[in-house]
């Protein structure tokens, strides 16, 4: 394990982005100190130029690495991120030492974001309402088809023996990372959720918890 306190964190973040949102919580459950520097987003999903020179695809999050004895290393994607982060700070592990046990929540980590959140992504649901003229009725029917496609699923995983109060066992891991901002924007999005009893009731455990709260959009 390095030593952290030689180690500066930069975020690139955006409060409502669902991917940032997943390396709050994992800074936050790891202890870390960040500073955050808002990538504005508001009205599109284009980002500056300035800021495509650091994250050519202009997308959040970035975390910028400023370690001493080395140079400065920008780090995109969130779950490259949040795992980078779990080798930085192996303690509380948002993984898991067992091979099967971490398969399993990569499991559930790569349906969320491999298979429901690319399709819900802002760009996605932008493209389809400003270039293909798709009206909103219809792009919120696209929105809540692939979260039921994908909740349906989860939940039938979440009944395995092997989940506890969380997503996997009795302590947060990656995948409860990822899950709770998804969530979020399934109610944001006025999705229908009452047939998810174990997303939900493991969604709430969560957010009782410091590092979910202050990771929150309103939070932020």
């Amino acid at each position: 394990m390095r030593n952290t306190e030689q180690i500066s964190l930069t975020l690139y973040d955006y409060p409502r982005s669902s991917a940032a949102y997943r390396v709050r919580i994992a800074l936050n459950l790891k202890g870390l100190q960040y500073q955050s520097k808002r990538v504005n987003l508001l009205e599109s999903e284009e980002a500056s130029d300035e800021y495509k020179l650091l994250n050519p695809q202009g997308l959040v999050p970035a975390l910028l690495v400023r370690e001493a004895g080395r140079g400065d290393v920008v780090l995109t994607q969130s779950l490259a991120i949040c795992e980078y982060l779990d080798e930085l700070k192996p303690t509380p592990t948002i993984l898991h030492q067992d091979a099967l046990a971490k398969a399993r929540i990569r499991s559930f980590v790569q349906l969320i974001c491999s298979d429901i959140h690319p399709l819900n992504n802002l760009r996605v649901l932008n493209y389809l309402e400003d270039e293909l003229s798709v009206n909103k009725e219809a792009k919120m029917t696209w929105y809540r088809h692939w979260i039921t496609e994908g909740f349906d699923a989860l939940e039938k995983h979440l009944n395995e023996d092997e989940t506890g109060d969380f997503c996997h066992q009795n302590q947060p891991t990656l995948a409860d990372i990822c899950m709770v901002p998804q969530v979020y924007n399934a109610k944001r999005f006025d999705c229908d959720l009452s047939t998810y009893p174990k997303i939900v009731a493991i969604a709430q455990r969560c957010n009782q918890f410091p590092a979910f709260i202050k990771a929150q959009p309103e939070s932020m």
